[in-house]
């Protein structure tokens, strides 16, 4: 017989620790979060940041950064506290009217979300192999659609993990290349400006940052991985395992977008260069830096391309599968036409875009507007006790959630001032 102290020394509990190996664990969701916020329509709007505005809207990047990474870690949340994903959570618990009025309002935005990222790995081809950019729409759609109808899950975050790995990589070889002024760019982090026209590039920037169909991707990736839902201290272990994904996951995309507006601003700005289309940034890159950073530039566009377009779609099935109150799974037939619903169209669309560059900044600006919508059907769930249960979203959670709100429908605001009497600059 064992002696009764020698098992007591064996029977204790503790918390979990964020130890290395078991932090890898829970990194994969994060991630292919991140690759919808470093996506073609996030290249558009950043490099026209920093090359009409220099580095004065990089605050934007920080402020879209942090309500990202609060509204994210509330999508998860609901996600693992319920074990439903957000479409399915708006058609058990709201009133079907409404929630077929929001869901397809965040169907329309995958779809414009997709019709950016296909667009940008089109242009990405162009660049690289002179395609038309339709034949190259197409080639990424059909390249797209063979990734998604032939993995699961979990062999999909890998080619996402990758994919940014290869684009963050691609942009600090970028930015070894300049003369980053560090002093004027940590103001332009941290302090508000809205310089004479800029109100539509802000917008654009916010809805290529928190972007709709990412919320709900994120509340589909996460409770996809079967939770013991019966577990209380389950849960709770996963909340916060979650948390430390997500933040290293944004704090990943802050950089990348970052850098994007530094070396836009550091080689079109400081040159008098105004870019209005991803080609012509590429060209002048040439010249100022270089042909291996313009090769650099088509790659990782490219890469960023077919990632991002691979996360949209796999969003526009989940909100199709939730109308039907299931969760996505690609074996699944709503699931299946869910992701052809935001990809053909998407990849129709391009057809009839005249200038590619201003369809990546529009389709940002119209993601912007239906984010709203979106932070109002996550609110009302994560701060109901009946859906949420005791992982019901606390006072202070409710507070900041609202002032995000209160953030987001103002720019909106802003932004229709400055489309209908002109400059919007506050």
């Amino acid at each position: 017989m064992i002696p009764e102290r020698i098992k007591q020394w064996f029977a204790h509990t503790h918390a979990p620790r964020f130890t290395g190996l078991e932090i890898l664990k829970y990194i994969g969701p994060g991630l292919l979060v991140t690759v919808g916020f470093i996506d073609p329509g996030n290249w558009a709007a950043n490099v026209a940041a920093g090359s009409s505005f220099g580095y004065s809207l990089l605050w934007m990047v920080t402020l879209s950064t942090l309500m990202l990474i609060v509204l994210q870690h509330n999508a998860a949340h609901l996600g693992i506290a319920t074990g439903l994903c957000l479409s399915e959570a708006a058609v058990k618990h709201m009133r079907p009217a409404t929630a077929r009025v929001l869901l397809g309002s965040a169907m329309l935005a995958a779809v414009a979300t997709a019709l950016a990222e296909l667009l940008g790995a089109a242009i990405a081809l162009n660049m690289l192999f002179n395609l038309p950019i339709w034949a190259g729409a197409l080639l990424t759609t059909g390249f797209v659609a063979w990734m998604l109808y032939s993995n699961s899950y979990r062999r999909m975050e890998k080619f996402i993990i990758g994919f940014v790995s290869l684009i963050g990589i691609s942009f600090i070889y970028e930015l070894t290349l300049v003369d980053i002024p560090w002093s004027v760019a940590a103001v332009g982090w941290f302090k508000p400006s809205f310089p004479p026209g800029s109100i539509p590039i802000i917008m654009s920037v916010l809805g290529a940052v928190v972007m709709p169909h990412n919320l709900f991707l994120h509340s589909e990736v996460i409770q996809s991985r079967q939770w013991n839902l019966e577990d209380k201290k389950v849960i709770r272990h996963q909340l916060r395992f979650e948390f430390a994904d997500t933040l290293f996951s944004m704090l990943v995309g802050w950089g990348i977008n970052s850098a994007m507006i530094l070396v836009a601003a550091a080689t079109f700005y400081t040159h008098g260069v105004n870019v209005d289309a991803l080609e012509q940034a590429q060209a002048m890159l040439r010249p100022i830096l270089g042909s291996s950073a313009a090769l650099v530039f088509a790659l990782a566009l490219l890469m960023a391309g077919l990632a991002s377009s691979v996360t949209a779609a796999m969003a526009g099935g989940s909100i199709f599968a939730g109308l039907f109150s299931e969760p996505f799974d690609i074996k699944d037939a709503h699931s299946r036409l869910g992701v052809g619903l935001t990809l053909v169209p998407a990849a129709l669309g391009i057809l009839f875009i005249a200038t590619p560059f201003q369809g990546l900044v529009v389709s940002q600006i119209l993601l912007s507007i239906q984010l709203p919508f979106t932070i109002f059907l996550q609110f009302r769930l994560t701060a109901s006790r009946s859906v949420m249960g005791e992982f019901v979203n606390s006072s202070w959670h409710n507070f900041v959630l609202a002032c995000i709100s209160a953030v987001v429908v103002a720019l909106n605001l802003l932004l229709l001032w400055d489309t209908f009497f002109g400059s919007g600059a506050a």
